[in-house]
């Protein structure tokens, strides 16, 4: 087991996650989208992996989240629950495969959770999408809420800045936050709004709160494993601590391999049969 991983080892499913803050004891989520790095981030000891449909930026190029389908997420996440023994699973639903209507929800949440063998979904919005969130909680299918900047939205924002500053549009989220909580979602993650926002929903609701963007008075936190690694040069919000340089490892690597090959350098006689 790795030296990071906290002293319990059982596996986290969504009343481990509520007994976590109930004890005062912070939650670390990260996302991964396929098999190799899932098991690492596993390994040392975060209690949440997010099958994000980031993996549109992320893996797939896109500008923002929309263009991925639900099949697209399937094929990552059924990669990712493969890995993990530990962390438990959650899997976006991606744009276009829940507002549509609540039956289509129900049968695309029950999709993903059959052939991906996932432990929970995630849904972005509140209020108006809280008949889909009941009847998918109907089917036996945990949910997570996402609240605040929702970045299957963006086009309706047009912006990617701050959430809830206002009062008007904080005191819906937290309206949003109650409702998703009385549903019996298993925890929200809020994205890019006010600290002391964000802390005031987490006293409020019962169930965890895990902020990105959300400052450090919530139940835990999220970052896209990619952007905290220092994988991508271009990406610089100011939430994101980057806790390693992976971009300048990687490209140090792959260039030191084509030199070893173009100079014949490599494979040496210790390497070939």
């Amino acid at each position: 087991m790795s030296k990071y991983m906290i002293e319990d080892t059982r596996k986290v499913t969504t009343l481990r996650l509520k007994e976590l803050k109930s004890q005062g004891k912070k939650i670390a989520m990260l996302t991964s989208y396929d098999y190799t790095m899932a098991k690492l981030v596993d390994e040392a000891g975060v209690d949440v992996i997010l099958v994000g449909d980031s993996a549109s930026n992320v893996m797939l190029g896109n500008t923002t989240t929309l263009p991925i389908t639900v099949d697209q997420m399937i094929y990552h996440a059924k990669a990712v629950a493969k890995a993990v023994s530990r962390a438990l699973v959650v899997c976006d639903m991606p744009f276009g495969s829940y507002q549509v209507n609540a039956t289509e929800g129900v049968a695309n949440a029950i999709r993903i959770m059959k052939e991906t063998a996932c432990d929970c979904v995630k849904l972005e919005g509140g209020e108006e999408i809280i008949d889909t969130v009941r009847k998918i909680l109907a089917a036996g299918i945990p949910i997570m809420g996402h609240l605040g900047l929702r970045p299957q939205s963006i086009n309706k924002y047009g912006t990617y800045a701050v959430r809830a500053k206002e009062d008007q549009e904080a005191a819906q989220l937290m309206k949003d936050a109650l409702l998703l909580e009385e549903a019996g979602c298993c925890a929200i993650v809020i994205e890019k709004v006010p600290a002391k926002l964000a802390a005031e929903v987490a006293a409020k609701v019962s169930i965890p709160i895990i902020g990105i963007g959300a400052g450090n008075g919530v139940d835990g936190q999220v970052l896209v494993l990619q952007d905290m690694l220092g994988m991508d040069r271009g990406f610089h919000p100011k939430f994101l601590r980057r806790y390693a340089d992976l971009s300048k490892i990687i490209t140090d690597a792959v260039g030191q391999y084509v030199t070893d090959v173009k100079q014949q350098a490599f494979p040496n006689d210790d390497e070939q049969y």
